[in-house]
């Protein structure tokens, strides 16, 4: 996708208090995720939390649900399955999954930004079975092959 070439993605709302998705700053990679419910983050506790839509993203396109660099800064919560994927074929309620790594409770109140839903471009993509595949510098090196520091 160029630069200047846009995606509409159209949303329905499923309750009076739900929010359209917006961005905080023009040029901003994701859009903030308003919730329409208030709950409490135990230490330690996860929860789904509404946020009113659902949408409908073009086929050849994803939606991720990522957390909040503020809230994970300041309070210790993120998205649970970061980031979360939103098919382009699903068109139930848009929800995030918050989880609380802080050492204190935290209140989502309704209107809360809770995450941020970036759109992705989807590759038409096909596995092809092989029994060689091409040498690499890194070859088999996995978790931890390149040390700390």
């Amino acid at each position: 996708m160029r630069e200047d070439e846009q995606v509409t993605v159209k949303v329905r709302f499923l309750d009076p208090e739900a929010r359209i998705p917006t961005r905080a700053r023009e040029g901003d990679a994701a859009f903030d995720l308003y919730s329409i419910a208030e709950t409490c983050l135990a230490p330690g506790g996860y929860n789904v939390v509404p946020t009113g839509i659902s949408i409908e993203i073009p086929a050849g396109y994803e939606g991720e649900v990522r957390p909040r660099s503020g809230l994970a800064a300041e309070h210790g919560v993120t998205v649970l399955n970061s980031p979360g994927t939103i098919d382009s074929g699903y068109r139930g309620e848009v929800k995030v999954i918050l989880l609380n790594l802080g050492d204190k409770e935290f209140l989502v109140t309704k209107g809360m930004r809770i995450g941020q839903l970036a759109i992705r471009a989807v590759p038409k993509t096909r596995f092809v079975e092989s029994d060689v595949l091409s040498e690499t510098d890194r070859g088999e090196d996995g978790f931890g092959s390149t040390g700390t520091h």
